[in-house]
């Protein structure tokens, strides 16, 4: 059996329903594969081999956190409490909950089936600078039509923040890049942000700018900005629609932000993915449902904050169908 780096047994799942399939590991509760029966392609960037994701795959299809995202200079404050958090990217930056964050650990499957699987790990009381015994969950699932059903719980006993996403990259032809997709996305306001990637303030409006994507457009190749969805997490509605000559993605989520990244700096060598060849620049969109960015340090952004006793839970679904 696999050994994941911390020793512990990796854990592959499969599941199945209304002509979808998808591949989830353990470690870093990983969406690893997707199919639609009747593609000859996989339709999220992947590999079977657990090396990638140590290293060029970092958070390819995983769940990050406990705050995804970017947190500025690594601090935040908390109950009255400063927090100095692990700066993991460039020594400057909170990225995905740190170096040990929920992308980086092996998760336990509690439960699988033949059409959905759930996994949980417990992140312990300080561990990256983050307060409190956090208990996460994912449950990746398959409705009968064939969507991907991503469904993030988590609860903590003390008072701190949460803000997990799903960290996949879709790419729906099976080309090289994703030049010819096609994404609307339903927000009017966006986040500019400094050159450490942090927000600058507030929301701009998105009329106007290159982020304006309520027709659909091809996708800025160097998008990886936070669009504002609503100013509270609230009930699933649609917020994203991708799409080629042949199929489309919509996106619904519970999510008050939507980050879209769509790949500048993807370079997988010497590590291949599913198409036989390393993933290279634009090879996928990472598209995240999530608590806008730097929230912990925004008091104006959508919350963050989770409380003792309270159950936070996310739900997003991916449905990939044909056009023709």
């Amino acid at each position: 059996m696999e050994t994941t780096p911390d020793g512990t047994p990796l854990h592959r799942v499969t599941i199945a329903n209304g002509g979808a399939k998808a591949r989830i590991m353990s470690w870093g509760a990983s969406l690893t594969d997707f199919r639609l029966e009747g593609v000859g392609h996989a339709l999220v960037l992947g590999s079977d081999d657990l090396d990638a994701y140590l290293g060029p795959m970092l958070y390819y299809g995983a769940i990050v956190g406990p705050v995804a995202n970017r947190i500025a200079n690594g601090r935040m404050t908390v109950a009255g409490t400063p927090c100095t958090l692990d700066r993991n990217e460039n020594g400057i930056t909170t990225l995905h909950g740190g170096g040990q964050g929920f992308g980086q650990r092996n998760w336990t499957v509690t439960q699988a089936t033949a059409t959905e699987v759930t996994l949980s790990l417990h992140h312990p009381d300080g561990l990256g600078g983050f307060p409190g015994n956090i208990d996460v969950t994912v449950r990746y699932a398959l409705d009968d039509a064939g969507a991907l059903i991503v469904e993030i719980t988590g609860q903590s006993d003390r008072e701190t923040v949460f803000n997990p996403a799903f960290h996949g990259y879709w790419a729906l032809d099976g080309t090289a890049d994703v030049g010819h997709h096609r994404m609307t996305i339903l927000a009017e306001r966006y986040l500019p942000v400094d050159a450490a990637m942090i927000p600058c303030g507030a929301p701009a409006p998105i009329a106007g700018t290159i982020y304006d994507y309520r027709s659909a457009a091809t996708p800025d190749p160097a998008l990886d900005h936070n669009f504002c969805l609503s100013d509270a997490r609230t009930d699933m509605r649609p917020v994203l629609t991708l799409e080629t000559d042949r199929l489309r993605l919509d996106l619904s989520t519970t999510e008050a932000g939507l980050q879209v990244y769509t790949g500048a700096t993807i370079d997988t060598a010497p590590f291949s993915g599913h198409g036989g060849a390393p993933y290279t620049r634009n090879a996928g969109i990472a598209i995240e449902p999530q608590v806008w960015p730097d929230a912990p340090n925004h008091p104006d952004y959508p919350s963050a904050a989770l409380l003792p006793g309270q159950i936070y839970r996310q739900v997003s679904r991916f449905a990939v169908t044909r056009k023709t």
